[in-house]
């Protein structure tokens, strides 16, 4: 089962500069509407060849635009021996719902 986080309980733990890393895995196309400040920008189809850059001795928050995409590579993560992954549960819909920041990504 793939641990959820929703989006109030991110922001409070990005506020408290907790040691969190957050992956958005949405298409360059999505990215490109607004992300999450400070996410790592990793192409969901990207994950199996850069995998090296997800750490495993910290957590790390996936997200995508709804949620699906993000809880189908957490269950990636977690067979690939990753247990400090967490899916952002509504994705980038429910923390812009939220009235949460979402920035332009940097060129």
């Amino acid at each position: 089962m793939v641990n959820e986080i929703d989006s109030e309980s991110l922001s409070r733990r990005l506020t408290d500069t907790e040691d969190v890393l957050l992956v958005d895995i949405r298409t360059p196309a999505e990215i490109a509407q607004g992300m999450i400040p400070d996410a790592l920008l990793l192409p969901m189809h990207l994950i199996p060849i850069r995998i090296s850059e997800i750490p495993k001795d910290r957590d790390v928050v996936i997200y995508c635009r709804s949620g699906a995409r993000s809880y189908q590579a957490c269950a990636y993560l977690m067979q690939q021996g990753y247990n400090r992954v967490l899916n952002l549960r509504g994705g980038i819909i429910a923390w812009a719902r939220h009235g949460l920041p979402i920035v332009a990504p940097e060129d």
